[in-house]
């Protein structure tokens, strides 16, 4: 769909509407994270002695409670047809279980595809992307959803430049992408509102409220740090499921094709051929993903240095494994002890 020309400005109108669409299933965090920065922003503001700025509208496909995915319900004060948000409005789409069913609600895609041009911003949270991309609005578009999520908003036959490491794709200098935008799974929403309130009222405003909130104004790495590395399962790989077996326990050796060949008792051409047909990798890039799993299990429970995560996972040296964290997770083995250590 056609990008709006009417719709430049940076920074949000005075007395912006931030309008919430909520639908049965839908994950509470989605909607409750993101609006309660906007909250957040207008407390601050008023301690400061200045009006509050957003006005936070919960609306909901029709008008009533609305039951969200943990039981919660909100009571969602408009429905679609009561609406009519204008050039001082953002509409949020939230994620979760409900999207399932909602990306196909063609009352919703109507909407959302007369609405686009008419508001000053358009965004999802977690898996709304597929509600977005469903009525055309990611077309040319970069685009992030939940990590669960990536390959089905991959698999619409859509130009949509899906993008899995980025925790949201608004970015306040580039017209397209400050007008529709999308953001990764369920906290990441949160990150996407601090960067709206950041390019509306500046960044003191966003570092007083991400202050607030005990968060990062911008959070370092993607989100490939939150998912399972290791997607692949050893019942995918049924020619090589023993190997797969063998390999987490012997980490801490060299681990060559050779080797590997000899354990799985095929020549090293035939293992690079079925680890590429069965697990679309190579056998170095799937060890390299096993030893990374290890890495961050054992610096999650903080059960050893560095140092000797490195040695004991097979890197050996510290700096080899500090490469691989940033290449993989795009942060440094020590933060992620830091932020993600529960021992």
């Amino acid at each position: 769909m056609p990008q709006p020309d009417t719709i430049p400005a940076q920074r949000a109108q005075p007395g912006h509407r931030v309008l919430c669409i909520a639908y049965p299933r839908a994950m509470s965090l989605d909607i409750t994270g993101p609006m309660q920065v906007f909250a957040t922003a207008n407390d601050v503001r008023q301690r400061q002695g200045l009006p509050a700025f957003y006005e936070l509208v919960f609306a909901g496909l029709e008008a009533g409670p609305v039951s969200l995915s943990c039981g919660l319900q909100i009571l969602a004060t408009q429905g679609l047809r009561q609406l009519r948000p204008g050039a001082n409005s953002t509409v949020l789409i939230p994620g979760g279980d409900g999207v399932v069913e909602v990306q196909h609600h063609s009352g919703l895609r109507q909407w959302l595809q007369r609405t686009a041009p008419k508001v000053q911003r358009l965004g999802s949270v977690c898996s709304g992307a597929l509600i977005l991309a469903r009525a055309g609005l990611l077309d040319g578009l970069p685009a992030t959803t939940h990590w669960c999520r990536l390959a089905e908003l991959a698999a619409m036959e859509r130009p949509i430049q899906v993008e899995g490491d980025r925790l949201h794709t608004f970015d306040a200098n580039h017209p397209q992408q400050r007008h529709i935008f999308t953001s990764a799974g369920v906290t990441s929403g949160i990150d996407l509102a601090l960067g709206l309130v950041e390019a509306d009222l500046g960044r003191s405003m966003a570092l007083a409220v991400a202050r607030h909130l005990v968060m990062f104004v911008r959070r370092p790495g993607g989100q490939a740090q939150f998912s399972p590395l290791l997607a692949a399962e050893t019942t995918q790989a049924p020619r090589l499921a023993g190997l797969l077996e063998w390999i987490p326990g012997h980490l801490g050796e060299r681990l060559s094709v050779e080797q590997l060949a000899a354990q799985a008792c095929l020549p090293p051409r035939t293992l690079a051929r079925v680890f590429q047909q069965e697990l679309g990798t190579t056998p170095a890039r799937y060890v390299e993903r096993v030893r990374l799993q290890a890495a961050t299990t054992l610096l999650s429970q903080r059960q050893a240095s560095v140092s000797t995560v490195a040695r004991i996972c097979g890197f050996g040296h510290p700096e080899n494994l500090r490469r691989s964290f940033h290449k993989t997770l795009a942060v440094s083995p020590q933060a992620f002890a830091e932020r993600f250590g529960t021992g």
